[in-house]
C-alpha cells in the first residue's frame, strides 16, 4: 500500500511556511489590506478566556461593519479585475450556461405546469398548458419580481383541485418570506400577502386555508439576531393573518424545528418537530374528526421518521428507528407506536429513501453515492429494477395517485440533466426532454475511487477530467467536500465544473463522513466529539490525488460552501502545506457562538455546543477556524465567500475569519473576501450574480496557481 509517509505526519505537525508561493504575473506586491481594529473583548468558558477582538463586525446594522464591506470589497474587485483570463473565464461560462432548461412536468388541477429557463434568465418561470401539445403560457414569472433579479420564487403549493396556489418569495437572498396568495384560473391574488414566515412549507386543507410555520419576528437585526420558538399555524382564506391559529410549537415546546403537511387523501395532518437537523418528534390528527386531538407517533429525538404514504387508516413511515440505512414500515393510525410497526421494505446495506407515485412505493437506494431505483407495491412485493440511462443521480419518482406516468431526472458530473417518462404499469422508459449544450460528455472521464483516510476508513470520490489527461501533477484540480447534516453529494452536472473541465482542470468530490451516503452511522461518524474524522477524511483525499500524480500542492483548490465552508477553512488551518488555494463559501466559522446567531441552535447535532461540556468546548475550540489562524505562518491564497443577507449562516463567521487571516498571514499569498450585496445562503441568486461569483472563484483559484494561459 503506498502511502506519503511526509503527509501523513504534517497532519500532526503543523508547517510555519511549506504552501507554495506562486509568483503571479498580474500581482506580485504583498496586499494593503484596510484595516481592521481590534477591540478588548474577552468572554469566558469553563473558566478558560476566549479572546474575540472582531466582535463588533456581528452587528450588520452597524454604519462601522458596512464602511469594513465596503473596503474589503474594494481591495478584493481591484485584485480580480487585474488577472487577465477573469473576462475569458466569464465569456466561457456565459456561453455555457445559455442553453434552455427545462424541468419535468408536473399535473394540478386541469393544467400540467413546468419550469422553464431559456437560457441566462436570472429565474426559471413557471409554465402550463391544458395538454401535453398545447401551447404553453407563463404562469408566473419570478423575473419580474424586481428589476435587479434578486427578489424570488422559493416554492409553490397547489390545492388539491388546483383552484388556489400560495407561492413564496425571497427577497435578498433571506430565509424570511411573503406568502402570496393566487386563483389559478384568473392569476389574480386574492387577499392579502402573509409576512415574516420562514423554515416553512405550505399545506393545504382543501380550499379552506393551509398551514404554515414560522417565528416570532426577533428584536434588532432579523438577520442575525437569534430565532427560538418555531410555530405551526393555519391560516384560513378570508381572515387576516394576526388572526391565524396556533396549532403546534410556542412556548411549550420551545427551541423546535416545527412543519406539518395533509397527506394526499386530505385525510391527516402530520407534524414534525425536531430539536436539531437530526432527528425528532412525529404526531398525526385526524382531520376526518372535527377538532380531534394530536396524537404522537413518536415523542423522542432519536431517530428520523417521517410518514410518506396513507391508505385508509394505514400509515407508512420511513424510518432510521432500528435500521441505521432506513427501512420502510406500515402501521395502524390508531396505535401507531413503533411496537406496532410491520416491515415493508426491510433495511438493506444501501441507503433507502421512498416516494410515491401511480399508487406504487419507489424505493431509492444510494450505492456507493450512486442512484438504484426499484417499484415495489404497497404489500412490499418488488415490481421491479428500473434500469437507468447509466451510473449517477436520479431524482424524482413522485406524482399523485392517479397518475400512471411519472418522471425522474438523471444527471452525473458530466452528463447534463435529462428528463425521463416512466410508465409505473409496463416498466418502460422513454427519454421525454434533453437539454442542447455546447458540453460533449464524450470527451470527458468520470470515475470513482476509494481512498484510505488516516484512522483505515475507505472512502469514496469521484474524479471528472478531459480524455487524454496526464498524470504529471500539473493539473488544476478543486477537491470539494461537504461531510455534515446527514446530506449526500451525489454526481451532478454544473456548469461552472464543466468550465473548469474545458480549461484542462479536475474536479474531485469526496464522499467525507459526516454525510448521508453510508447511512446514519456515516453521519454520526463526522459529528459533535468525531468531527475531525471529518477534515482527516478530506485530508486524505487531497493525499491521494497528489500521491497518485492527478495534481500537487502547487496546483491543489479546495471548495466548500456551508458546512462545507467550516471544512475548507479548518483544513487549510490544519494541513496548509497541502493546499494552493482554499474557497470557503458562507462557511460556519466561529464555532464557540455558532449557535447565538439566527436558528444556529438547531445545529448542534452535528456540531455539539461551547456550553454542553468542557471536553465539548475544548474539542470545538481546537478546530473553530476563528480562534486557530497562527501567526507566522503561510497559509493558502484564500478567497472567502458570503453575502451580506445571509440570515443562516450569519456573514460575521466570514468576517471575523477573513480578519484573523489577514492579521496574521506571514506570506505573500493574498487573504481576501468577497461579499455578494442583496445576496443570502445562496438559494434564489439571479443567474448573472452566479455566473460572476463561479468566475471569480475560478479565475483567483488558477491566478494562485500561476496558470497563465486557458488550455481551451
Amino acid at each position: 500500500m503506498k502511502k506519503n509517509i511526509i503527509a501523513i505526519a504534517g497532519l500532526f505537525i503543523l508547517s510555519s511556511c511549506a504552501t507554495q508561493q506562486v509568483k503571479r504575473k498580474s500581482e506580485t506586491s504583498a496586499l494593503n489590506y484596510p484595516k481592521t481594529k481590534k477591540e478588548n473583548v474577552n468572554y469566558a468558558h469553563f473558566g478558560t478566556t476566549v479572546q474575540d477582538p472582531y466582535r463588533w463586525l456581528e452587528d450588520d446594522l452597524s454604519t462601522e461593519t458596512k464602511a469594513w464591506v465596503k473596503e474589503q470589497n474594494q481591495l478584493t474587485f481591484n485584485y480580480l479585475d487585474k488577472i487577465p483570463f477573469r473576462g475569458e473565464i466569464k465569456k466561457q461560462m456565459t456561453e455555457l450556461w445559455n442553453y434552455e432548461k427545462i424541468s419535468a412536468p408536473f399535473k394540478r388541477g386541469e393544467w400540467i405546469y413546468f419550469y422553464k429557463n431559456d437560457g441566462l434568465q436570472q429565474h426559471s418561470v413557471l409554465y402550463r398548458k391544458k395538454s401535453e401539445n398545447a401551447t404553453p403560457e407563463v404562469f408566473l414569472d419570478p423575473n419580474q419580481f424586481s428589476k435587479d433579479g434578486t427578489t424570488s420564487l422559493s416554492s409553490i403549493s397547489f390545492s388539491k383541485s388546483g383552484n388556489l396556489a400560495a407561492y413564496q418569495i425571497s427577497e435578498g437572498g433571506s430565509d424570511w418570506r411573503k406568502v402570496i396568495i393566487v386563483d389559478t384560473k384568473t392569476k389574480r391574488q386574492v387577499e392579502d400577502t402573509l409576512r415574516d414566515v420562514k423554515f416553512s412549507g405550505i399545506s393545504w386543507r382543501g380550499e379552506e386555508g393551509f398551514y404554515y410555520s414560522s417565528y416570532d419576528k426577533p428584536k434588532g437585526s432579523e438577520l442575525s439576531a437569534k430565532t427560538n420558538q418555531h410555530k405551526l399555524y393555519f391560516h384560513r382564506l378570508g381572515r387576516p393573518q394576526s388572526q391565524d391559529e396556533l396549532i403546534f410549537g410556542g412556548e411549550k415546546t420551545p427551541r423546535r424545528y416545527v412543519g406539518g403537511h395533509v397527506t394526499e387523501d386530505q385525510r391527516f395532518l402530520i407534524i414534525s418537530a425536531a430539536q436539531s437537523t437530526s432527528g425528532g418528534e412525529l404526531y398525526i390528527q385526524d382531520l376526518k374528526e372535527k377538532n380531534s386531538e394530536i396524537i404522537p407517533i413518536l415523542t423522542n429525538f432519536d431517530t428520523n421518521t417521517s410518514v410518506v404514504d396513507t391508505q385508509g387508516d394505514t400509515l407508512y413511515l420511513l424510518t432510521d428507528y432500528q435500521a441505521p440505512n432506513n427501512r420502510l414500515v406500515k402501521v395502524d393510525f390508531q396505535n401507531p407506536k413503533s411496537e406496532n410497526w410491520l416491515n415493508i421494505i426491510p433495511e438493506k446495506k444501501e441507503v433507502l429513501s421512498v416516494s410515491t407515485a401511480g399508487g406504487f412505493l419507489f424505493a431509492q437506494y444510494l450505492k456507493d453515492a450512486v442512484s438504484k431505483v426499484e417499484q415495489y407495491n404497497h404489500q412490499g412485493k418488488k415490481i421491479r429494477e428500473i434500469e437507468l440511462p447509466g451510473l449517477g443521480s436520479a431524482g424524482g419518482f413522485g406524482g399523485k395517485k392517479e397518475e400512471k406516468e411519472v418522471y425522474y431526472s438523471f444527471t452525473n458530473y458530466i452528463t447534463p440533466s435529462s428528463i425521463y417518462k416512466f410508465d409505473v404499469i409496463s416498466g418502460k422508459t422513454q427519454l421525454y426532454q434533453q437539454p442542447k449544450t455546447n458540453f460533449n460528455p464524450d470527451d470527458y472521464v468520470s470515475e470513482q475511487v476509494f481512498y484510505t483516510s488516516s484512522d483505515g476508513t475507505k472512502v469514496p470520490m469521484t474524479i471528472s477530467y478531459k480524455k487524454g489527461l496526464k498524470r504529471n501533477g500539473k493539473n488544476p484540480t478543486i477537491l470539494y467536500g461537504y461531510g455534515g447534516f446527514n446530506v449526500s453529494l451525489t454526481p451532478a452536472f454544473n456548469v461552472s465544473r464543466a468550465v473548469w473541465l474545458q480549461n484542462g482542470g479536475i474536479y474531485a468530490v469526496a464522499n467525507l463522513r459526516g454525510g448521508g451516503e453510508y447511512g446514519k452511522e456515516w453521519h454520526k461518524a463526522g459529528t459533535q466529539m468525531q468531527k475531525k474524522n471529518v477534515f482527516n477524511d478530506f485530508i486524505a483525499a487531497a493525499e491521494y490525488l497528489q500521491a497518485n500524480a492527478y495534481t500537487s500542492p502547487q496546483y491543489t483548490a479546495i471548495d466548500g460552501r456551508s458546512n462545507g465552508g467550516l471544512l475548507v477553512a479548518a483544513t487549510e488551518l490544519i494541513r496548509p502545506d497541502l493546499f494552493q488555494v482554499a474557497l470557503p463559501g458562507v462557511g460556519v466559522l466561529d464555532m464557540l457562538r455558532y449557535h447565538t446567531f439566527t436558528a444556529g441552535a438547531g445545529w448542534a447535532y452535528d456540531y455539539g455546543t461551547a456550553e454542553d461540556s468542557v471536553e465539548m468546548f475544548e474539542y470545538l475550540k481546537s478546530y473553530s477556524p476563528v480562534h486557530n489562524v497562527k501567526k507566522d505562518v503561510c497559509y493558502p491564497a484564500t478567497l472567502v465567500l458570503t453575502g451580506d443577507h445571509d440570515d443562516r449562516v450569519v456573514p460575521a463567521h466570514s468576517y471575523k475569519f477573513v480578519s484573523e487571516l489577514q492579521d496574521k498571514q506571514k506570506c505573500e499569498n493574498p487573504t481576501l473576501i468577497r461579499i455578494e450585496t442583496k445576496a443570502g445562503h445562496g438559494a434564489g441568486k439571479p443567474t448573472e450574480l452566479i455566473i460572476e461569483e463561479y468566475t471569480d472563484a475560478m479565475s483567483f483559484a488558477l491566478d494562485q496557481m500561476g496558470i497563465e494561459d486557458l488550455q481551451k
